[in-house]
Parts: structure tokens; sequence; C-alpha cells
């Protein structure tokens, strides 16, 4: 396992252990665009379950991966905002994701477990139809720890300050510009969103990258860890 996150899965795993039972341990983990925060997430999360399987051998999985991505505003919303065009082609800014929703699902995951707690679903986000889909994930009672990612999830502005204050462990997640617009035109030409690279590498540029310095200067300033991504998947130190 990758050094620093070896040393996260510890600090987090020690954080675990210091909660109540009654309580889930949430981990919110910001960044910028194309910085490798999915997969730092998922890996994070994978780990977590597998200390827990291989104390508590049979156990449901101690943990859950929930992406802010399912709160994208649907495209026939972006439709009804002042200027559908630039909503459209803004998508990924932070005025094209519902923060209050996801706001309040960050409380409900908060709030005190009980017998009677049900399974809260939170949607993801289908990259076939470029929308959301509604109730895709679900957050078990059995769940203690859930590994909360999205780009705007450690900004000072509101509703995003709220999120991060219900968090036990705040981690900022980084790249350098090139490696982030390298990565960022190769998904978009993937994804569709661009017909040609050029088109793929502007789109980066002109939307993607503005909005990683935005998430840069705006981040709180009480993260617990900044992490860099390299070039070869792994990561360093921020």
């Amino acid at each position: 396992m990758d050094e620093i996150l070896s040393q996260l899965v510890d600090k987090a795993w020690s954080g675990f252990l210091e909660t109540p039972q009654d309580t889930r341990f949430l981990i919110a983990i910001g960044g910028i665009p194309g910085s490798g925060k999915t997969t730092f997430s998922k890996r994070l999360t994978a780990a977590l379950n597998a200390r827990h399987a291989a104390q508590h051998p049979g156990s449901p999985p101690i943990a859950v991966f929930v992406p802010m991505d399912g709160y994208h505003y649907t495209r026939a919303h972006l439709d009804t905002m002042p200027d559908p065009a630039t909503a459209h082609a803004s998508r990924g800014a932070e005025f094209t994701f519902d923060g209050a929703a996801f706001l309040h699902l960050v409380q409900r995951l908060h709030a005190p477990i009980t017998a009677d707690t049900p399974t809260i679903l939170a949607p993801s986000f289908d990259h076939a139809i470029k929308d959301p889909k509604p109730d895709d994930i679900a957050v078990h009672r059995t769940h203690r720890i859930v590994v909360l990612e999205g780009n705007y999830l450690l900004l000072t502005t509101p509703p995003w300050h709220l999120t991060s204050r219900l968090a036990a462990l705040k981690i900022f997640v980084s790249a350098p510009p090139a490696l982030a617009r390298k990565r960022l035109a190769a998904r978009h030409l993937a994804a569709g969103l661009a017909a040609t690279p050029e088109a793929a590498d502007r789109r980066a540029v002109e939307n993607d990258l503005p909005n990683g310095e935005e998430i840069t200067r705006l981040c709180i300033p009480d993260v617990d860890a900044t992490v860099e991504s390299r070039e070869d998947g792994g990561w360093v130190d921020g």
C-alpha cells in the first residue's frame, strides 16, 4: 500500500476507534478536479473495510464510499437557470451542484445511530445518461465509517462550510496543474464531453482548472492532511 495512504488509514482507524458506538465517523475528502481524490477515497474505504474484516471475520463492511457526484443538478434543472447555455458549459462548477441537498445528507449521516435508524439512500451519477441516479448508494446502520468525497466539501463558503464541520477527518487532495490538466482532458474525451483532444483540453483549461484554483483558494484552513497526487498514481505529502 502507498505509504501516505497507509498513514491515513491508520489515522482514520484510530479516530474511528475513539468514536462512540452510536456515532458514524465521517471523513470528508475534497480537492481539485483531476487530483485523483475519487481513487484515493475508494482505496481508503477498501483499506478500512479490509482492516475491519481482518479483526471481525464475517461481519458486514464498516465503511462506505459516498461521492458528491450524485448531487450534480440534472440537465433539466440546468435548463431552468437564468443562462442555461453557461450552466451546461460550466457543469462541474460549484453552482451546478445541489449543496443544500448534500448538506442534508451529511446531517442525516451525522445523527446518532439507534435501533430504528433506517438505511440512508444517496444518489450516484450515471455517466451514460450524464445525470444523477437517485437512491443508488445505501448507507446501512452497520456502516460506521462514511467516506465523503467531492470537489467542494472543504470550502469555507456556505453550505459547504457546514458540511466540513460535521466530518471528524478532513483530507485535501491536490495535483500539479499539468497532471490534472492531462487527466481531465482524457476524462472528457472518454466520457464524450468533447469530440476531439483539443476540445477536451480546452474544457479542462477553461472550466476545470479555474474551478480547481477556486477550490484551493477557498479551502478551509484546518484540514487534517493534505496529499498531492503523483504521475504514477501514488501520493506524497502536499
